[in-house]
């Protein structure tokens, strides 16, 4: 029996762009999620910073985005912009 070769699915997020354009081809996209506390049961605001790649330079500050996991493409990017949803006001 041959056996496929399954590629595993790739993560995606849903974000804003915080910084655009102080650095090329690379935004700065905030993710936030609820989180519940340990003790008290509250459920608080947490916040995740990742760094993607945008090829195009289209995005700019206060858009929602779409990032991808993909490959590393440097030191601290492994993301990278898969569509924008919505450009900022």
């Amino acid at each position: 029996m041959a056996s496929e070769a399954k590629t595993p699915r790739k993560k995606t997020l849903v974000g804003n762009v915080l910084t655009s354009g102080k650095m090329d081809k690379t935004v700065v996209v905030s993710i936030e999620r609820l989180a519940k506390h340990p003790f008290y049961g509250k459920y608080v605001k947490r916040r995740v910073k990742y760094k993607a790649h945008d090829e195009t330079n289209q995005c700019g500050a206060g858009d929602k985005v779409v990032i991808v996991e993909s490959k590393p493409l440097s030191k601290s990017k492994r993301w990278r912009v898969k569509e924008i949803l919505e450009k900022a006001k």
